[in-house]
């Protein structure tokens, strides 16, 4: 049964983007940005890494408004995007979990709106990839580890 996903409260915005797409492993890397419209928003990166991914490594950031609104136009074309809880459907490992007022959208969830996995078009591969490629992009740029 598809879960209905409500809009965050306040305007607020939610994305996490997860390696691997499977949820039966301990995830290698975890981007998470919150934040309301036009203003900053903050970015955290968690990488999991050594033997059985024990050791963790976490950078942190912020991004300003305007980087913010721009990641806010770029995914509003994954609104009704096919999505497919079993299995990778765009080919990138990744999962991508989005909550905003205009768009609530995961591609590893059956969403109520959204079209079966088996319709994906490459035009909805290119834009899936724009989003990851922009996310992970932000992490690069803005999220700097964390220093005790």
């Amino acid at each position: 049964m598809p879960r209905s996903m409500a809009p965050p409260p306040s305007g607020e915005f939610s994305i996490r983007l997860t390696k691997p797409f499977t949820a039966t492993t301990t995830p290698t890397s975890k981007i998470e940005i919150i934040g309301e419209p036009n203003r900053p928003a903050t970015i955290k990166h968690t990488t999991h890494v050594g033997a059985q991914a024990q050791t963790l490594i976490i950078k942190e950031g912020s991004i300003d408004a305007e980087d913010s609104n721009e990641l806010m136009d770029l995914i509003k074309p994954l609104a009704g995007l096919p999505s497919d809880p079993n299995k990778d459907i765009y080919g990138k490992d990744v999962r991508l979990d989005v909550a905003t007022f205009e768009v609530q959208w995961d591609n590893g969830e059956e969403v109520e709106g959204g079209q079966e996995g088996r319709d994906v078009t490459e035009e909805n591969k290119k834009a899936f990839g724009d989003v990851v490629e922009s996310i992970e992009a932000l992490t690069r740029l803005k999220a700097k580890e964390r220093t005790s």
